[in-house]
């Protein structure tokens, strides 16, 4: 059969009655191109219609054919997650690694709606000091892998010289505070608001509670221009400023892959990176990180 047809064809194609055909044009939108008052389709188009209309379409745990060059990771935002990729753009030419800053949370749903290869995160879990594996069994089950990034420190950054005199988290909730916030889904905004809900305190008492930056580097020039007293983000943003801290916590910040892409070439060539001298020389640019389990499984599903 042609791949261009005719009514009678298409009516055959569809194994449906000649007079249905236009019915379904006007009322179910079957894809049709009227050529000198003659109705014409094409197969292929008329394939994707039936595809469409498939209940029960069977999903795919597989990547899309259409990301086969690129290495989608979303996520959590990192400055050495940020050197890595810059790493890989320099080692490799395909696939080209592709970072969209959705946040922890929003990370993992683009990675159970299969829009991305890998996802970054570190969430702490509601109950309990461990970080991910919650979130993890709750939303796949047994279908990813884990492996640690790093380990870094979450702190409170402040002014040179701290002109404010803060010395804990809980200061923050002086009132007298001005504070730079990450935005909701994020790791670091959940960290907050966790530590905040066990001292009682309402983020509605703290200036510049509801400011969503969506970087930590974001946190840290807000600071360093003045335009807030403080703010929660990792220690390397003060150290690259030249800013105060105090310390808050060590958390661990995760890669989450699917197990069925775990061992495809993009993953594995980003996984050895992790391991690999020149990137450890990078790091050391940098405080605020331990790599003592970088590249370590620390979930199988």
């Amino acid at each position: 059969m042609s791949s261009l047809m005719n009514t009678k064809d298409a009516a055959q194609y569809l194994g449906i009655n000649e007079k249905k055909i236009y019915s379904l044009i006007s009322g179910s939108g079957l894809p049709a191109t009227k050529v000198t008052g003659k109705w014409l389709f094409q197969r292929h188009l008329l394939d994707r219609w039936l595809e469409h209309h498939t209940e029960n379409y069977p999903s795919t745990e597989s990547t899309p054919a259409n990301y086969t060059n690129l290495l989608i990771i979303t996520g959590s935002n990192d400055l050495l997650l940020d050197q890595l990729l810059e790493l890989f753009s320099r080692r490799h030419h395909l696939p080209l690694p592709v970072f969209s800053n959705l946040g922890s949370m929003g990370g993992i749903r683009a990675l159970k709606d299969n829009l991305c290869h890998l996802c970054s995160a570190h969430l702490l879990e509601p109950e309990g000091e461990e970080y991910n594996f919650a979130y993890v069994e709750e939303e796949f089950g047994d279908s990813v892998v884990v492996v640690n990034f790093c380990k870094r420190l979450q702190a409170v950054l402040v002014a040179p010289g701290n002109p404010r005199g803060i010395t804990e988290l809980g200061d923050l909730a002086s009132g007298q505070i001005r504070i730079a916030n990450r935005k909701e889904g994020t790791g670091t905004r959940l960290l907050l608001d966790r530590e905040l809900e066990r001292q009682g305190v309402s983020g509605e008492e703290i200036p510049g509670y509801d400011t969503g930056f969506g970087r930590h580097l974001d946190v840290g020039l807000e600071i360093l221009s003045g335009r807030a007293d403080a703010g929660l983000a990792i220690g390397a943003v003060g150290g690259l400023l030249g800013l105060d801290q105090v310390p808050f916590c060590w958390e661990r910040y995760d890669f989450i892959v699917r197990k069925d892409i775990f061992f495809s070439r993009g993953v594995q060539m980003l996984m050895a990176l992790l391991k690999d001298e020149e990137f450890l020389n990078l790091s050391a640019n940098f405080s605020g990180y331990d790599l003592s389990t970088s590249g370590q499984v620390v979930f199988r599903g």
